[in-house]
C-alpha cells in the first residue's frame, strides 16, 4: 500500500476550518457576513460564555429551501459565483463556500431556514460533519444558525481558547467591524442572556458610532468626503486629543469589507504627523467605494487582505482627503476640569449665587483698576503695585504666576498671565486659554525653518570663534553623508582634525540654541536615522529637531513684549494647535466649565 491516501471530505474541512475559524469571533463574522449577503434587513447575535458555549445567529434574509439548505454544508459550495470571471469583480462578503463546512466540521450545528416565499421552513442538525436528514419545521421567514460547543472533539484546539472575556472581545470586534460597514441594517447581540447592542439602521453613521464606542467619540469626530478618479472616500476623523497608543480604533471599510491595508495605514499615519505624538494613533473611520475589478479581494482565506492595482492611488487619496481636513479644522484641545466628589461643596442658592457673583466681580474689577506695571520682588511677581488689602497682598505670594496686561483688543478687559515660567492664560470672550509656550514656539519655529528651507535655506549668523568637538566615525559618516541638509539649515561645518569638526556658521533662527550641543545631536539622529528614512522624511525629523531647539524653553520667564510677540505670531502661524511632535499647544476652558465647577449652575 502506497504511503500517500486522499484525505476524507470532514478531514478536508477540519483542516480549512484551522484557517478560517481561529476562535468564536471567526465564527460570528462568517455567519453575520452570509445572514447581510442574504439581503437581511436585521441580524440578531445571541452567545454564551464568550461564544464557547454558544453563536446564534438570526436573519431575516431570503432564506433556504430544504435542497439549498443541505447543500449549504458541503464544501466549496456558494450560490454567490458561477463562473471563473465572477473572481473579477466579487461584491459579496462571503463567497469561498467554505465557512459553514469548516464551522460544521469541528462543532455541533443546529440550522433553521424558510424562503418568504414558502409556508414551512427546513431544519438540519449536523454534529462535527455527521449530518441529519433535512426535515420540516415551523419557523419564521430567514435563517437561525446555531453553533454549539466550538472544537469540543478537538481538545488540541479548544485548549488555545482564552479566557470567556478576551474570547468575547473577539466577538465584539467582529460585530463591531460588521455593524460599522452595513449601516442600514439593524443588528442585536447579546451574552449570557444580557442585551449589549441594539443598532437601528435608520441611525446616522455618527449615530452608529456613538452606539458601539461612546458619545465621547462620536462628539469628536470630523466628518469629510472625496470623490475622484472613481474613488469615493467618507471619513471620519478623530480629533487629537482623542487619539490612542495603538490603531485598533482606525477602521477601513472597502465596499462595506473591513480590511487591513499597510498602504492606507501609511496615508493614515502620513495625515496625522505633526498632529499627534509618534507613539499616539488617530481614531479614524474610512469607507471608501471602488469598481469591483480595481482590487483583488481573493487573497486570504479571512478575507481582511487585498490586493489594489492601483495601490499609489488609494495611498494618496486616502492621504489628501484626510491631511486636508486636518489642515482646514481648528483643533484645539478643550479643556477638562477634574470634577472631586469627596468633600465638595453644596451648591449654593440662587438668591446666595448673586450675591457671590457680585461680590467676585466687584473686588476684580477695584483689583485689576488700580494696578501699574511696577515690578516687586514677591515669588508671586506681580507686574503691578501691591495691592492695597493685606489679605489679597498675603495670598499671591502662594504662587509662582506673573501678571501681564494683553494689547487692546475687543476684550473690555483683555489679561494674560505667565505661571510657573511655562504656561501662559490668555481671557478670552468665552473664557480663557492656558497655552503651553514652549510647545507653541516650537510650532512657530517648525512652520519659519520649513517655509524657509523650501525657499532659499535658512540665513547663518558667522561665530565670533568657531567652536570645535570630536565626533565618532558613525558622526562623522553621518555629516559626510549629509552636507546638503547641513546646507539647508545655514549651518558651516568644517572638518577640524583628524576626529574633530568646527561649527563656523549657525542660523540666527535658532540663537537660542548651543550650537556644539545642536550638531552634536544632529549628527546622532542622521546616524541613527539616516538609512530608515527617505529623504523628505529625514529632513522633517531634522526640523523638528531643530524646532525643539531653537524654541523658548519651559521654565523660562518671559517678559510682556515677549508673550505679546508669540501671541501675535500665533495668530499668524498655520496649525498653532499642535506642536511640530503632536503635542497640544493649547487648551481651551468655558466659562460654563468655570459655573459648573463653582456650583454657581
Amino acid at each position: 500500500m502506497g504511503a500517500i491516501s486522499v484525505l476524507d471530505d470532514n478531514m478536508i474541512n477540519m483542516i480549512a476550518a484551522g484557517e478560517v475559524i481561529e476562535r468564536p469571533g471567526s465564527v460570528v463574522k462568517e455567519l453575520v457576513e452570509n445572514s447581510i449577503d442574504s439581503g437581511a434587513t436585521r441580524i440578531d447575535v445571541a452567545v454564551e460564555e464568550g461564544g464557547r458555549k454558544l453563536i446564534s445567529v438570526t436573519d431575516d434574509g431570503f432564506g433556504m429551501d430544504g435542497d439549498d439548505l443541505a447543500m449549504s454544508f458541503e464544501p466549496h459550495t456558494t450560490s454567490k459565483i458561477r463562473a471563473s470571471k465572477d473572481l473579477q469583480a466579487i461584491a459579496t462578503l462571503g463567497f469561498r463556500g467554505e465557512a459553514l463546512a469548516s464551522i460544521a466540521s469541528v462543532a455541533a450545528i443546529k440550522a433553521i431556514s424558510r424562503t418568504r416565499d414558502s409556508l414551512q421552513g427546513y431544519s438540519v442538525e449536523i454534529d462535527c460533519g455527521a449530518k441529519s436528514e433535512i426535515r420540516p419545521c415551523s419557523c419564521d421567514y430567514g435563517t437561525r444558525i446555531e453553533v454549539r460547543d466550538l472544537f469540543y472533539k478537538l481538545p488540541a484546539r479548544r485548549k488555545f481558547l482564552r479566557t470567556v472575556n478576551t474570547e468575547m472581545t473577539h466577538v465584539i470586534e467582529q460585530f463591531t467591524r460588521t455593524a460599522l460597514a452595513n449601516g442600514s441594517i439593524d443588528f442585536t447581540m447579546s451574552h449570557n442572556g444580557r442585551e449589549l447592542y441594539n443598532l437601528s439602521g435608520s441611525q446616522s453613521l455618527s449615530e452608529r458610532i456613538a452606539g458601539l464606542f461612546s458619545e465621547e467619540i462620536a462628539q469628536s469626530l470630523m466628518e469629510t468626503r472625496s470623490e475622484e478618479k472613481g474613488l469615493n472616500i467618507h471619513a471620519f476623523l478623530g480629533r487629537p486629543e482623542i487619539s490612542r497608543t495603538n490603531n485598533k480604533l482606525q477602521y477601513v471599510f472597502l465596499n462595506g469589507r473591513f480590511i487591513r491595508d499597510k498602504f492606507i495605514s501609511h496615508a493614515i499615519r502620513e495625515a496625522y504627523r505633526t498632529f499627534l505624538e509618534p507613539d499616539r494613533f488617530g481614531v479614524v473611520f474610512v469607507f471608501i467605494q471602488m469598481p469591483y475589478e480595481d482590487y483583488d479581494v481573493n487573497v486570504h482565506p479571512t478575507k481582511i487582505e487585498v490586493r489594489f492595482y492601483n495601490a499609489n492611488l488609494v495611498h494618496s487619496q486616502v492621504l489628501a482627503v484626510l491631511r486636508e481636513k486636518l489642515l482646514g479644522s481648528n483643533l484645539d484641545a478643550k479643556g477638562k476640569i477634574p470634577i472631586t466628589q469627596a468633600g465638595a461643596a453644596p451648591p449654593l442658592q440662587a438668591k446666595d449665587q448673586g450675591e457671590h457673583a457680585v461680590s467676585i466681580r466687584r473686588a476684580m474689577d477695584e483689583f485689576f483698576r488700580k494696578h501699574r506695571p511696577v515690578e516687586t520682588q514677591d515669588r508671586f511677581t506681580f507686574r503691578g503695585v501691591r495691592p492695597a488689602s493685606s489679605s489679597l497682598a498675603e495670598s499671591p505670594q502662594r504662587a509662582d504666576v506673573s501678571y501681564e496686561p494683553l494689547r487692546q483688543g475687543q476684550l473690555q478687559q483683555p489679561y494674560f498671565l505667565q505661571i510657573h515660567d511655562s504656561y501662559i492664560v490668555v481671557q478670552t470672550t468665552e473664557g480663557f486659554e492656558i497655552l503651553d509656550q514652549h510647545a507653541l514656539h516650537e510650532r512657530i519655529v517648525y512652520n519659519q525653518i520649513k517655509q524657509k528651507i523650501t525657499s532659499a535655506g535658512l540665513e547663518s549668523q558667522k561665530l565670533l570663534l568657531p567652536e570645535s568637538f570630536e565626533v565618532s566615525a558613525s558622526q562623522q559618516r553621518a555629516f559626510e553623508d549629509n552636507t546638503e541638509i547641513f546646507e539647508k539649515l545655514g549651518l558651516e561645518v568644517v572638518l577640524f582634525g583628524p576626529k574633530t569638526v568646527a561649527v563656523q556658521s549657525f542660523p540666527g533662527l535658532l540663537a537660542g540654541a548651543n550650537p556644539i550641543d545642536f550638531v552634536r545631536d544632529l549628527l546622532d539622529l542622521l546616524a541613527d536615522k539616516g538609512k530608515q528614512f527617505d529623504a523628505e522624511t529625514l529632513l522633517d525629523e531634522v526640523i523638528n529637531m531643530a524646532a525643539c531647539k531653537g524654541a523658548i524653553k519651559a521654565g523660562q520667564k518671559l517678559t510682556a513684549g515677549e508673550i505679546e510677540q508669540l501671541l501675535a505670531e500665533r495668530d499668524r502661524c498655520e496649525l498653532s494647535s499642535r506642536c511640530a511632535h503632536g503635542r497640544p499647544t493649547v487648551l481651551r476652558f468655558s466659562i460654563a466649565d468655570l459655573e459648573k465647577q463653582f456650583k454657581r449652575t
